[in-house]
């Protein structure tokens, strides 16, 4: 799969506490195409938020949850302390695959939580003409997402019909990206289209939108700006590189739990860099 992430990238490393953003298709399953295989592998300090725009993904995880998210569903897994999960695409699937996996890093008052799974079918809808936002978490425009979330922030997905001009209001106190899922639109009166990631900074009230000749489908991620700095590595979030070893020897240690039903073997941890991992702020100082 050709996968393209866009954070964290080089210079800006967050998104209020929105620390990862991997977007992926749309891929033709027809001609028999395996889609996704992520072997079970380890977790600390995020939430995974699986969003799919076209597909099935079947989610198995070492608290015993096996749950298939279709689209306009929510999969939230907080990792907490410690969890193991695999994703997959289904056998019996309707040939397409086309989503986005994101990660929230947990504050440090909550990184050490217990872990948890929650799967949200109903998900509220913001509707104004031509523009449709459903909000995946915190609250958009009146309307709050059930998804538990640890620090101020939202996720939504928003749709413009052809041609259509729409506005969502902001909380100035957050900052705001957003990614084009599929489709051409104007936001804030940039051009935006499948691949980059558009920043918005902070300090804004409102957005306007415009889609071109044919429909557009946009992602929205905001939150407060996140202060704590993070070390970052494979698919661990944690504060220093001792905590990155020791989440590493425990997944090799099978401290982690097992994801039954899939077939196949779990991930191994790449080997540890030669240097330390240093924690980063969310941006890059010069």
């Amino acid at each position: 799969m050709a996968v393209t992430r866009t954070l964290p990238h080089r210079d800006r490393r967050m998104v209020g506490a929105w620390c990862f953003i991997d977007a992926y298709g749309p891929d033709d399953l027809s001609a028999g195409a395996p889609g996704m295989r992520v072997a079970p592998h380890p977790h600390i300090g995020l939430q995974t938020v699986s969003w799919l725009v076209a597909g099935e993904i079947l989610h198995r995880d070492s608290l015993g949850d096996v749950q298939e998210i279709r689209p306009g569903q929510l999969n939230l897994m907080t990792a907490g302390r410690g969890i193991a999960h695999s994703e997959q695409t289904p056998a019996r699937h309707s040939g397409v695959l086309h989503g986005v996996q994101l990660w929230v890093a947990l504050p440090d008052r909550d990184r050490a939580t217990a872990p948890a799974f929650a799967h949200h079918a109903d998900l509220p809808v913001v509707a104004d003409g031509g523009l449709r936002a459903v909000v995946l978490m915190g609250d958009l425009a009146g309307a709050a997402s059930p998804a538990a979330c640890h620090t101020p922030l939202v996720g939504a997905e928003l749709t413009l019909a052809a041609g259509s001009v729409g506005r969502l209001p902001l909380r100035p106190d957050f900052e705001y990206a957003v990614l084009s899922l599929d489709g051409v639109a104007t936001v804030a009166g940039a051009a935006l289209k499948p691949g980059p990631l558009l920043y918005l900074g902070t300090g804004r009230t409102e957005v306007a939108l415009t889609a071109g000749d044919g429909a557009a489908r946009l992602l929205l991620l905001g939150g407060e700006p996140f202060d704590e700095s993070l070390v970052m590595w494979w698919n661990f979030v944690a504060r220093d590189h001792e905590e990155i070893v020791e989440a590493r020897q425990r997944w090799a240690d099978g401290g982690f739990g097992a994801v039954h039903g899939y077939d196949g073997e779990p991930l191994p941890a790449p080997p540890m860099p030669i240097t330390r991992l240093v924690p980063r702020a969310r941006i890059r100082h010069p």
